[in-house]
């Protein structure tokens, strides 16, 4: 706890300085700070709306809830 940074966060228990990056600097959103630690050219950057994931994967929508409702489940409660 509080010996990392980066995109796992801080893990200090304060969740606004989870999006800091390696500058120091904290963003205010997701896709800014992604953009932080995008490699040049490697990637388009992220506007200010992160695009769902489901959108390019038709039915992967539903498989992604069957799995997220184990997880919910009693098994791990």
């Amino acid at each position: 706890s509080g010996q990392v940074r980066g995109l796992c966060g801080t893990f200090n228990g304060d969740q606004r300085d989870e999006f800091t990056t390696l500058e120091g600097d904290v963003e205010p959103g997701v896709a800014a700070f992604a953009n932080a630690f995008r490699a040049a050219g490697a990637c388009p950057a992220l506007g200010p709306g992160i695009p769902d994931p489901c959108d390019g994967f038709p039915g992967s929508r539903e498989r992604a809830e069957a799995a997220c409702a184990v997880l919910m489940g009693p098994a791990f409660q």
